[in-house]
């Protein structure tokens, strides 16, 4: 696999159709640039980020942006920083809430993807769907306690980082679990470099 395989890879997640039924059509978002040394694996677009077609332009991401010391530009710079959501589409709603990712999406395109990434230094997972998929060890954990727990090195990832989804859904649980902003995101900005 060689870098010139990415610009029609992504053409091929951006197109994809795989799931065709969604509420509101496919519109896959993706973000990856064979440098990126961040990998950030979020849940599914909601409807603000499906109708713009940008990853995290919504609270979540301002909550996120926040936590990692970024502004727009930086953050949406493929070259610094890959976005590969466990479904790719929004998925629709399910009671007040949205529904989970597909499950279609991650065994279908994030091993090509992330191939392409070869100087990853962390890999933030975003919530449960990522955590119970990449940290399988730690999926019968409640997110606290998996949070708790802190990074975990591996070979191709880097550090492999949990974090709650900073949905504006969380507020009471991040109120509640203020360590998160005191304690976690302060070592993770300093892994990244960014102790602003």
């Amino acid at each position: 696999m060689t870098a010139s395989d990415l610009p029609g890879l992504l053409a091929a997640v951006r197109g994809c159709a795989a799931c065709a039924d969604l509420p509101l059509g496919p519109r896959p978002v993706v973000q990856l640039g064979p440098a990126a040394r961040l990998l950030i694996i979020g849940q599914a677009p909601g409807t603000k980020v499906h109708a713009t077609g940008l990853p995290f332009n919504d609270p979540s991401g301002d909550t996120l942006r926040r936590w990692l010391g970024m502004d727009r530009a930086t953050f949406y710079d493929p070259a610094q920083v890959a976005l590969t959501p466990m479904g790719f589409c929004y998925p629709g709603k399910l009671g007040s809430g949205d529904a989970p990712p597909r499950t279609a999406c991650a065994p279908l395109w994030h091993a090509r993807l992330h191939a392409h990434l070869t100087d990853l230094r962390v890999t933030i997972l975003l919530g449960r769907y990522a955590l119970s998929a990449y940290l399988p060890e730690r999926a019968k954990l409640s997110v606290t306690e998996a949070v708790r727990a802190g990074p975990q090195p591996h070979p191709h990832y880097g550090l492999l980082w949990p974090l709650p989804h900073p949905s504006p859904r969380n507020r009471r649980w991040l109120r509640e679990n203020s360590w998160v902003e005191a304690v976690a995101i302060p070592a993770l900005r300093a892994a990244l470099g960014r102790n602003a």
